[in-house]
């Protein structure tokens, strides 16, 4: 107790506004793709950049940053990280065409790369495993807060402004952040190590291959083309990695994590979970704004369940941990999601607004309960000297996760409107339900036509997501062990059975 931080709980609001920023930038765009989509004339390929790129070079530096963040210092990387995350995202306030976005949303992921794994490591060093469920819950609820409020604030600025003025709103909050870090957070590293040049470049190389080659998937296939080349390029650099990891005197990367039970169960469990929400919220602003019509202020107002519900579970989460273990509250909290899904597979054309708020509230609730108990299991298992690069490898194997989640979800979507189109359709109309609208022209027939199509199509890619959810909640029963309190050191190593 004696040598706990007396700073710990504002270091704790340090890191809760270098989070909040990430956090608020996700939604308000998510809320704002319509809008900028129609605004710029983006075709589907190029809102999926718009939106897989920062996942692109976010998901290939984590790795790399984590380690960066043990060696030269985690407040030092998070404040650069803040710096470029909120130069691009006034830079973003200027563009005017498609090329732009996509640029100024790769530097943001470069930013947002070099803040997350930081914000993590820094909390599991500051708070010792009494107060760390509660900081983790505190955590956890102030992104929730920005889950609220950030496409409540994107809708009335798109109603009110532009869709510009939603990159703004992440300006004041990465510059209060920087402020308090500078003011209140110490620095802090892990033991020095020798540098590991050949184990970033590999890694790097590897993950953006792969995340590449995920995106691509809808367009060019799996394994056509150029989609052969950047695939063989990932497992290549992936492989000597792992290869490369596991021989090196000084690895940049623990790849021993892997081998206890609650790392590799509570990642791999993640993982599933974010492919089967990868595609949900950018599918369900489509479905209010598209389908039912509503604004983008009531299009973000739709998701307030969602926020308010997971805030609850958070909260309950945070209570029950000690007493109920990581593990039961993970199978409780993706059963619960896993629910959500299904309802969400009830939705149609003229379901209205009650139904997905139903089904948003439950999604939140399942994962305020099962999202912080899977990171606290794994980031249980981390030493501290390390906390930088694990926290780094759980971010990057969920990235993955997502953007596999996005290219899937988005694949079944696309391909299954266009396969419930009527035959006689133009073909601007069989492209998406944007492309309808327009060329609709006052035509309710087609209108009707494209509202039932993407409906439809939507209802086939939430039954993968709960197939998703569902595998990952018996993964976490299977390979998880029982562990009623988070402990500080790591374990010794037990092969996953």
């Amino acid at each position: 107790m004696a040598d706990r931080n007396p700073r710990r709980w504002w270091i704790l609001i340090v890191l809760c506004l270098s989070s909040l920023v990430l956090v608020v930038d996700s939604m308000a765009l998510t809320v704002a793709v319509p809008s900028m989509t129609a605004d710029l004339g983006a075709s589907a390929q190029d809102t999926q950049w718009i939106l897989d790129s920062y996942i692109l070079v976010f998901a290939g530096l984590l790795l790399t940053s984590g380690s960066l963040g043990d060696r030269f210092g985690r407040r030092r990387i998070m404040l650069i990280g803040l710096l470029l995350f909120g130069a691009a995202s006034l830079a973003a306030t200027f563009c005017t065409n498609p090329g732009q976005v996509i640029a100024v949303r790769t530097a943001m992921g470069v930013g947002g790369a070099l803040i997350m794994p930081s914000t993590l490591s820094i909390l599991i060093t500051v708070f010792d495993e009494d107060e760390r469920p509660k900081a983790m819950a505190a955590w956890g609820s102030v992104s929730m807060l920005g889950l609220v409020g950030s496409p409540v604030l994107g809708g009335v600025l798109i109603d009110h402004f532009s869709w510009h003025s939603i990159f703004l709103i992440n300006v004041p909050v990465a510059v209060l952040a920087i402020a308090a870090a500078l003011t209140l957070m110490p620095e802090s590293k892990g033991a020095w190590r020798k540098p590991d040049p050949l184990g970033a470049v590999l890694s790097a190389a590897g993950m953006t291959a792969l995340v590449w080659w995920i995106i691509e998937i809808p367009q060019h296939g799996a394994f056509g083309g150029r989609s052969a080349v950047t695939l063989g390029v990932a497992v290549a650099a992936l492989v000597g990695f792992v290869v490369w990891e596991n021989t090196t005197e000084a690895p940049m990367v623990p790849l021993a994590l892997f081998r206890h039970r609650n790392f590799s169960g509570g990642s791999l469990s993640l993982t599933l979970v974010q492919i089967g929400n990868g595609g949900l919220l950018l599918v369900l602003t489509q479905y209010l704004q598209f389908v039912l019509g509503h604004s983008p202020l009531k299009a973000g107002l739709a998701f307030v369940p969602l926020a308010v519900a997971a805030l609850v579970g958070n909260g309950a989460g945070a209570a029950l941990a000690a007493k109920a273990g990581h593990r039961a509250l993970i199978l409780a909290g993706m059963l619960v999601m896993a629910s959500a899904f299904a309802l969400l597979t009830t939705v149609s054309a003229d379901s209205g607004f009650t139904v997905p708020a139903v089904a948003l509230g439950l999604l939140g609730l399942g994962a305020g309960l099962a999202m912080p108990a899977a990171v606290g299991a794994l980031m249980s298992t981390i030493p501290e000297e390390q906390a930088g690069v694990g926290s780094a490898l759980n971010d990057t194997i969920q990235q993955a996760g997502t953007a596999l989640g996005i290219a899937i979800l988005g694949s079944l979507l696309t391909s299954g409107y266009a396969d419930r189109m009527p035959a006689g359709a133009p073909d601007q109309a069989k492209e998406s339900i944007v492309g309808a609208l327009a060329a609709a022209q006052g035509e309710p027939g087609l209108v009707h036509a494209a509202r039932e199509a993407f409906t439809s199509a939507m209802a086939t890619t939430f039954t993968i997501s709960a197939a998703g959810v569902l595998a990952a909640a018996l993964l976490a029963t299977l390979v998880m062990r029982p562990t009623p309190k988070p402990r500080t050191t790591a374990p010794e190593p037990e092969p996953v059975a």
